[in-house]
């Protein structure tokens, strides 16, 4: 069992920048397949950034150039070190987990808590 913690959440104004932080405890960190999602309002949600435990990368579209995802394996914390925010980053971003790339896919994922991004015009 992984319990996911996520840190860093705030409001800030367009063009800054908001680095998020997700303590895992449980489970092999460095295993694990780990990734950001985000949810607005009225909206599902998406994955922003996903780093495989063998250091494969995925960024959505919208946040390439601008997020950064990482992770320190030997402190268990994933990291979002987002820059150039927009208003549309706006949405509840949510620390994820899983083991497999077969759990990932099928949704068996551990979830933080969320943290609350809010970009302001």
């Amino acid at each position: 069992q992984v319990q996911l913690v996520e840190s860093g959440g705030g409001l800030v104004q367009a063009g800054g920048s908001l680095r998020l932080s997700c303590e895992a405890s449980g489970g092999t960190f460095s295993a694990h397949h780990m990734g950001w999602f985000r949810q607005a309002p009225g909206k599902e949600r998406e994955v922003v950034a996903r780093l495989w435990s063998g250091n494969g990368y995925y960024y959505l579209d919208s946040v390439k150039g601008r997020f950064i995802i990482s992770r320190d394996n030997p402190k268990k914390t994933l990291y979002l070190q987002m820059d150039s925010l927009k208003p549309e980053d706006t949405a509840v971003y949510y620390c994820a987990a899983a083991l497999t790339y077969t759990e990932w896919s099928a949704g068996n994922i551990y979830w933080g808590q969320g943290a609350q991004v809010t970009v302001s015009s």
